[in-house]
């Protein structure tokens, strides 16, 4: 098993930025086409049909949001930083070695998109079932 780490600083609040990964809106704004939360279980749908049904594990108020996802650990740390904006941390722990090129740079995906959504309020993502990650597109 191993771990990936990622930084990113975001020019918005700390607060918007636990807004986008904490809430079902939020999500569906840079990670998942739907993302419902029902008695702390966060149901994943993706554009290429994939589903995951995440457990959160830990959720502190503008600070860490924490869950199993795809069977790893993922947390996602917040520290504020200069003019109100974020230092993020994410660390993904439990990745399974053969899948581990894949995770790392699907993460650096993930982050681009959620600073365009929290930065800029932009969706990057081109939400094609027919345009994935699995056809190697980047802007799943």
């Amino acid at each position: 098993m191993k771990s990936i780490v990622w930084k990113i600083h975001l020019k918005s609040s700390p607060e918007r930025v636990f807004d986008l990964l904490s809430t079902a809106s939020g999500r569906e704004k840079f990670w998942a086409e739907k993302a419902p939360e029902k008695d702390g279980i966060i149901q994943f749908y993706f554009p290429n049909g994939e589903s995951y049904e995440s457990q959160i594990v830990e959720s502190n108020a503008n600070n860490e949001f924490q869950l199993d996802y795809f069977n790893s650990i993922v947390t996602f740390s917040l520290e504020p930083s200069k003019n109100n904006g974020t230092d993020l941390t994410l660390t993904n722990e439990g990745v399974v070695e053969d899948e581990f090129l894949e995770v790392h740079s699907g993460w650096v995906s993930v982050l681009m998109n959620l600073k365009a959504a929290a930065d800029f309020q932009i969706d990057l993502r081109n939400h094609d079932p027919n345009k994935t990650w699995d056809q190697k597109y980047a802007d799943n």
